[in-house]
């Protein structure tokens, strides 16, 4: 039986994309992910992560991903779709990709309604699913069932590998942008000084506009220079 796991790196960030990730495994490798010592990409280095990354993807049946870009997040919050139905979209179309004929998929679900998330992307999706705890969603025949769970990855060694293949993704696009861009943008994410002073560098010289995301609070609080009220924000 083939099993996948579905997570996400960079959801949080204020520069950079959101990358989504998808693999899946026989049931008969599963064991093997623990083996290698996958488990959460936050509680790994990153020498670790990048490790774990090929030796991911040789037990691994199929490895997919997509990087969200600034742009189309912007793009998609102007038009009223929000980050978690944007992020649900392109899962389902990572699913939609795979060749092989899974048949569980476990999700590390945003949404504070667990269950809601796995139906988002069960509705985006063109193949058959049934979303564990959502009544009458009574299960077709092929479907693929899908566990979608708030901290999953710490949970399932599926997820676990799908989060390090997305934060590895996401750390190497991170490099690009501040190759591109000549700035020192850290990581990416708010409770990061050299992203705040990014950030505010940014608002004269205009080169880190493609790769910042235009809805977020934590980039108003910035740009009103509410500084000690940022550092304190999550």
């Amino acid at each position: 039986m083939i099993i996948g796991g579905g997570d996400e790196a960079g959801r949080g960030a204020v520069i950079g994309p959101l990358i989504v990730s998808v693999i899946c495994v026989s049931k008969g490798k599963e064991r093997r992910l623990s083996d290698i010592g996958v488990r959460d990409s936050k509680l790994l280095t990153r020498r670790k992560r990048d490790f774990l990354f090929d030796e991911i993807k040789d037990i691994c049946e199929e490895v997919k991903y997509y990087a969200i870009t600034n742009e189309e997040i912007n793009s998609a919050m102007r038009s009223g779709v929000s980050i978690n139905q944007l992020e649900a979209m392109r899962f389902a179309q990572l699913v939609d990709e795979l060749q092989s004929n899974m048949k569980r998929m476990y999700v590390d679900s945003p949404d504070v309604r667990a269950e809601r998330f796995g139906m988002r992307i069960g509705l985006s999706s063109k193949k058959p699913m049934q979303v564990l705890g959502i009544k009458g969603n009574g299960k077709q025949k092929g479907s693929i069932r899908v566990i979608s769970e708030h901290k999953a990855d710490a949970r399932y060694p599926v997820v676990s590998a799908a989060s390090i293949i997305a934060k590895v993704i996401r750390d190497r696009e991170m490099e690009r942008i501040e190759r591109e861009s000549g700035v020192e943008i850290g990581s990416g994410y708010p409770s990061d000084r050299y992203t705040v002073e990014a950030i505010k560098t940014n608002l004269a010289s205009k080169r880190l506009n493609p790769y910042i995301r235009e809805y977020w609070k934590t980039l108003e609080r910035i740009k009103q220079r509410k500084i000690k009220e940022f550092e304190g924000f999550s």
